[in-house]
């Protein structure tokens, strides 16, 4: 939306400074060509800056996206894991790394939680914040 924005108010300037260009009769038909190619070229600078901030833009969304693919796979791993599937375990993921909160009911669940989030695809690391709940 902001991309068709920026194009039609480059299109208006081009086309406003060709019809003031056209319209100073006064002045040599070579300084409305030096007009006119001072505002392509500025238009062609405002696309360029747009068209950076779509790619840099597009990259954040293909980040987010990322991000809550490897939620779910841990998600699901951990829930096909026979011995952590019961227990609570909250999983968030910023830049691809994992971080683990709730509680578990052994040192080796907790263990075993970050071993499978760490066998996910795309998981960087594993930020383990999982607690044991006392006997």
């Amino acid at each position: 939306m902001r991309n068709s924005q920026s194009i039609t108010w480059i299109a208006a300037v081009v086309l406003a400074t060709a019809v003031a260009a056209g319209c100073d009769r006064n002045k040599p038909a070579e300084t409305a060509g030096q007009k006119l190619d001072s505002a392509t070229e500025r238009a062609g600078q405002k696309m360029d800056q747009a068209a950076a901030t779509v790619k840099e833009k597009t990259e954040q969304v293909g980040d987010k996206l990322g991000d809550a693919a490897i939620t779910a796979k841990v998600k699901t791993a951990l829930i096909g894991e026979p011995g952590l599937k019961a227990l609570k375990i909250d999983v968030d993921t910023a830049n691809g790394v994992v971080t683990l909160t709730g509680t578990v009911d052994s040192s080796q669940n907790l263990d075993r939680a970050t071993q499978v989030a760490q066998g996910v695809e795309g998981v960087k690391s594993v930020d383990n914040r999982l607690n044991v709940k006392a006997a």
